[in-house]
């Protein structure tokens, strides 16, 4: 999902030989992505039926983290380059080059490919304006203006909390994501008493309730921990997630915690779910001995990670219009089946287009 490599030339903090540790969270977060929009088919088809339906809940849910530790790992490649600090012009141009030829082609191919020509949509003037202003083409297109928004102020933020030691790091991202969970929050609060004071986001401010996030990746890319500390650290992040599984299916049984705890990207569990992960994400992987072939391919897989972002709502798209026990998503097997194909499809679609120097440009 995200736009970024392990590139040596982009970071000072990538090493060689190469550290696998943020490859293999990045490869967990993009099956995650494609598990989040596949199972949640399942999940609003028939809500609280079943097994099949908690099973969805489960996978659906549980894999909410990986919109924030996206950012995380963009945060922790970006805000320790080298470029993005000394040379910010040489950093815009890099980056425009990748990002702006994928936004306007993938906005294109879900607005005309999926929308009018697969689903048949009929699309007033107004309502094309209305899909590109809120970034809401297709489901996971906000993430490009979101990543854009946060390339154009990584320099700046890189410049204020590099080489300040790593209190100012911790600090900055502190700060950014108390202030942001409790803006998220405060709807909910509100909502419980009548008012309904929603935060609309759009092209131009996706990226701004990720910034906490964004620097949060910079400030833990080195933290490693060991022993009791990181079985704590683990058990703690899965109950955060098991409880907000949990939450999701029994709305209204705590209303303290609905409207305190927010299921989204942005409310306080999911945020706390989601440091977590990344922290023992990548503690976890210290102990994984990745032989030379091994490595090859996490490092393919890895690259490959946009383009799957990118392409898989198309692939399951052509699944779910033409299969109907998917379309139906009454079948918890169906569903399971649909994801299995989606990813392996979209990853040897990616990995195909990035052999392929005109397709290489927009995956």
């Amino acid at each position: 999902m995200t736009v970024l490599r392990s590139r040596p030339e982009d970071s000072a903090a990538v090493a060689s030989p190469r550290d696998y540790s943020l490859d293999i969270l990045r490869i967990l977060s993009i099956c995650g992505v494609v598990a989040i929009h596949v199972f949640g088919l399942r999940v609003g088809a028939d809500p609280q039926a079943g097994r099949g339906w908690w099973a969805a809940v489960a996978i659906d849910i549980g894999f909410i983290w990986v919109v924030p530790v996206f950012v995380m790992i963009s945060g922790a490649l970006l805000l320790g380059s080298r470029q993005v600090e000394e040379a910010p012009a040489a950093f815009y141009r890099k980056r425009a080059v990748r990002l702006v030829p994928a936004l306007i082609f993938w906005n294109a191919v879900y607005l005309v490919g999926v929308r009018i020509w697969m689903r048949q949509e009929h699309l007033s003037t107004a309502r094309v304006l209305q899909l590109l202003y809120d970034g809401s083409v297709f489901t996971q297109l906000y993430f490009l203006w979101l990543i854009l928004g946060l390339y154009a102020i990584a320099p700046v933020l890189a410049g204020f909390i590099r080489g300040r030691g790593s209190r100012r790091a911790f600090a900055t991202a502190g700060i950014l994501l108390v202030m942001t969970v409790l803006a998220f929050m405060v709807p909910g609060v509100l909502a419980h008493f009548g008012v309904n004071r929603p935060i609309p986001l759009n092209i131009f401010t996706y990226w701004m309730p990720y910034v906490g996030y964004f620097a949060a990746g910079y400030a833990l890319r080195k933290v490693r921990l060991r022993g009791l500390r990181l079985a704590s650290a683990s058990v703690l992040t899965a109950a955060l997630i098991a409880f907000t599984v949990w939450h999701f299916g029994h709305r209204g049984v705590l209303p303290v915690a609905d409207m305190l705890v927010s299921i989204s990207y942005l409310g306080a569990g999911v945020a706390l779910a989601a440091l977590g992960v990344f922290v023992v994400g990548l503690s976890l992987a210290e102990f994984i001995k990745v032989p030379r072939r091994g490595g090859a391919l996490l490092g393919t897989l890895s690259n490959a990670s946009f383009g799957v972002f990118l392409v898989h709502l198309v692939v399951f798209e052509a699944i779910r219009l033409n299969v109907p026990a998917v379309l139906g998503a009454k079948s918890f097997m169906a569903v399971a089946a649909a994801y299995v194909v989606t990813l392996t499809a979209s990853f040897a679609i990616s990995w195909l287009a990035s052999k392929t120097p005109l397709l290489r440009r927009v995956f």
